[in-house]
């Protein structure tokens, strides 16, 4: 029975990705600390520390289907620790002097961590291949609605014109600094932890940092500087960088969430037999997609916290800190995995009804391009008199509901400086777009040099 819907038969494919849901899985966490052991078993024997038929009966033995998570389980639930029910079961399923060189100068967070590590840098790899997927998708948006007029909003209410194209440019834009934090990240975290006891690897007397590095190599890993298992920071950066990647997600998905309300009804998630398909109400079709990005989002930002809450452990081996990671790391990265799942498919089939934008942009009769009227003026008759004759244009101009355009012309104030030609240009709103344009072609650029780094 699954009590976190994210792992529920029913919600958990709203919650999270399968294929991130298997990296996490009992299984696949057993199997990384039997690399571990295994890797270790294999450069302590090239550096003598242990027989090497040992070696090889212990990497040979190195299958989760040669182990029992119940037994592993049950011995877990008495010694706290997975990583020493692993060691021991392993010993038994290596056979005969085997037992004896498992697990040999380490302790229990060096495998519990180094596993971690790797099943990380797997993760890492969904995280980026789907976060490329929905940063393609929103480039080719913005190439196509490049110059799609629309309207900006600010505080909810129009307030300049901007083009559809700019607005998926600033929602891809951050896509490319996290692909530049991800390559940032994985320098700092793909590192081994190998320390014993304490991080001094006392009981392997000289070679303890030849093990390191040994281990490391094996592994494809970095040989850290000092044994981190004290300093969880990296973990910790690697949780905030995943929030940020659902924060961006989240403000895609609100955006367009907002643009497909029935009064606006400018984008709007893939048209899909049954999609957000309402029980009582026929005609409706709910942004589903977008509103589970929010859910994936707020649920991964409340976690964490967890995860900086660790950074203060005691001394060399914390009580109860980075214990508490596992409540919080792999749930973020199965939220984080949901909502880019949800946010590729709405990106890539994304509904643009252009002429519901421009029907929009028009609806307050030229309204929306009051600033470009008074920046006009202010040229001549100063900013501060022009600002008054533009408010008092627009105040008139929605008493009467009647075009921007049309009460300007009649006031002399204005007309002493613009003609009826000035005005019709100043107040048709796709020719105040400023570096809408201009904007998406550099985003596109960042997007497409970030590619190329790769």
């Amino acid at each position: 029975m699954a009590v976190n819907p994210a792992d529920s038969a029913i919600y958990g494919t709203l919650f999270g990705s399968d294929a991130m849901r298997a990296l996490f899985s009992d299984e696949r966490r057993l199997q990384t600390m039997l690399d571990v052991e295994a890797a270790l078993a294999r450069v302590e024997a090239r550096l003598g520390l242990i027989p090497k038929n040992a070696a090889a009966a212990i990497a040979k033995a190195a299958k989760a289907a040669n182990l029992s998570l119940a037994e592993i389980g049950k011995d877990t639930a008495l010694i706290g620790v997975p990583a020493a029910a692993v060691a021991k079961a392993l010993g038994r399923a290596a056979g005969g002097d085997a037992p004896r060189y498992v697990h040999w100068g380490a302790t229990s967070q060096d495998i519990v961590d180094t596993a971690l590590i790797l099943q990380l840098r797997d993760a890492l790899d969904l995280v980026e291949r789907d976060l490329k997927s929905v940063g393609d998708a929103l480039a080719a948006q913005a190439r196509k609605h490049r110059g799609t007029a629309m309207a900006g909003r600010t505080y909810l209410q129009q307030a300049l014109p901007i083009t559809f194209g700019y607005k998926c440019a600033v929602w891809l834009a951050p896509l490319t600094a996290h692909r530049q934090r991800l390559a940032e990240l994985r320098r700092r975290l793909l590192v081994v932890q190998f320390g014993g006891a304490v991080g001094t690897l006392a009981s392997l007397g000289t070679k303890g940092r030849a093990v390191t590095e040994g281990l490391a190599r094996e592994l494809g890993l970095a040989a850290p500087v000092s044994p981190w298992h004290a300093n969880r920071e990296t973990l910790a950066e690697t949780a905030a960088l995943l929030g940020l990647v659902c924060g961006s997600m989240a403000k895609f998905a609100t955006d367009v969430i907002l643009l497909s309300q029935t009064e606006v009804a400018e984008a709007g998630e893939p048209a899909e037999d049954g999609h957000g398909g309402s029980s009582t109400l026929p005609q409706k079709r709910n942004p589903v997609a977008s509103a589970y990005i929010v859910a994936c989002a707020r649920g991964a930002h409340a976690l964490v916290p967890l995860m900086f809450q660790a950074l203060a452990g005691d001394h060399e081996r914390s009580t109860g800190a980075w214990q508490s990671e596992p409540l919080a790391l792999p749930q973020i990265f199965l939220l984080t995995s949901g909502a880019l799942q949800h946010a590729k498919n709405v990106a890539k089939g994304l509904r643009v009804d252009a002429a519901a934008m421009r029907r929009n942009l028009d609806a307050t009769h030229g309204l929306i391009v009051a600033e470009a009227v008074m920046m006009a003026l202010a040229e001549s008759a100063g900013r501060d008199a022009a600002r008054d004759l533009v408010q008092r244009a627009s105040r008139t101009a929605l008493a009467r509901n009647r075009p921007l355009a049309e009460t300007l012309a009649k006031d002399p104030a204005v007309t002493a400086y613009l003609d009826a030609k000035a005005i019709a240009r100043l107040t048709d709103p796709v020719r105040y777009l400023g570096e809408a344009k201009a904007v998406v072609d550099r985003v596109l650029a960042a997007w497409r040099a970030a590619a190329s780094a790769k």
